[in-house]
């Protein structure tokens, strides 16, 4: 596989910029413009540099490349897949579940995935959250003592300066009925060197349980500089949970999900959730029918650690909030005082006497 470095190290944030790079073909530019005339495009030196352009489906190039796909809309698709507007209260708060809220620091990420659930809402330029709107963010969260959980988002918050990091930390520190604060991050894989000792100590917040949720999609994600972000923050005192979404093309596969998890794992992140894909705009090539993902899911129990299993989410439309739509090891259950099916790792039923 040939590796590239972007010019100078920068993200490439334009088509031209892709071009330039070797990894769109100069005939494709008037097509890539018009989608990123839409949706916002940046692929970090670091993504850059795993991307095989010699290999039409590369899975890294999948990820953030764009794609004139991206343009077709389907009926189902909308701007807001997951329902984050019917829940804010304030600008910047999400409250959909009692015990918790997400805070929106900013808007902009490091990259832009093409899968993007909020894709319609985020992009350079966008306002970050400060001054009296942070105000009224953090008064909110202090106002509702049901609140035990924080979860900062965007955006992506980590490419904020480790000075407002803290500065937020020590904000949330100080609101007592908060046991735990979590931040949703992409950055330790593709903007790796971003994550000093200092910058995962910014991150910690007084007398609070640290987590902080790791995004990756694929194995090669996990470069040597990946791997030193991940332990800088867990010896900083971080619990790291793993992020993914299944994504046809990029980890649809067992071999895939398999080195997936194994990498988490053997890097003291543990498998969290596994999301079936949003109903995002332009997002329908990613999307694998329920079926196809709970057998992938169900392929994963018994050839790989206990540690290794994530929780297949699907996040309900318009906002109704997350369930677990993993596969059923446990038939005809359903009658009381009745024999049950238990299915063990190589498909055998085994019956199972009642209680």
């Amino acid at each position: 596989m040939t590796l590239h470095q972007p010019p100078g190290g920068q993200p490439l944030r334009s088509v031209g910029a892709l071009i330039e790079a070797g990894l769109v073909a100069p005939q494709a530019r008037e097509a890539l413009e018009a989608v990123a005339a839409r949706y916002a495009v940046s692929v970090t030196p670091a993504m850059a540099a795993l991307i095989d352009p010699a290999d039409p489906d590369d899975p890294i190039a999948r990820q953030f490349v764009p794609d004139p796909a991206e343009l077709v809309t389907l009926p189902q698709e909308r701007a807001d897949p997951i329902g984050d507007d019917a829940h804010s209260p304030v600008e910047g708060v999400v409250h959909r579940y009692p015990d918790r809220a997400l805070l929106k620091l900013v808007h902009a990420c490091p990259v832009y995935c093409r899968f993007c659930f909020r894709r319609e809402m985020v992009g350079p330029g966008g306002d970050a959250l400060t001054g009296g709107k942070l105000e009224a963010a953090l008064a909110y969260l202090t106002d509702h003592p049901e609140i035990w959980e924080v979860i900062m988002t965007g955006g992506d918050p980590l490419i904020l300066s480790a000075r407002r990091v803290r500065e937020v930390a020590q904000r949330l520190g100080a609101i007592d009925h908060i046991k735990v604060a979590r931040w949703h991050t992409r950055v330790p894989m593709v903007e790796p060197d971003r994550i000093t000792a200092d910058y995962a100590a910014a991150l910690r917040i007084p007398g609070k349980a640290s987590y902080v949720a790791i995004h990756a999609n694929h194995p090669r994600e996990f470069t040597p500089a990946a791997r030193t972000a991940l332990a800088r923050l867990a010896d900083a005192g971080h619990v790291l949970i793993s992020q993914s979404v299944l994504l046809k093309g990029v980890n649809a596969d067992v071999a895939t999900l398999s080195a997936l998890m194994r990498a988490f794992v053997e890097n003291r992140v543990k498998p969290y959730y596994l999301h079936h894909p949003d109903f995002a705009p332009g997002t329908a090539t990613f999307r694998l029918s329920l079926e196809e993902g709970q057998a992938l899911v169900k392929s994963l129990r018994g050839h790989l650690s206990g540690l290794c299993q994530p929780t297949y989410i699907l996040d309900i439309p318009g906002g109704a909030g997350k369930i677990p739509v993993g596969p059923a090891f446990l038939s005809a259950c359903e009658t009381p005082g009745a024999e049950a099916f238990a299915e063990d790792r190589h498909g055998e039923r085994h019956l199972y006497p009642p209680a």
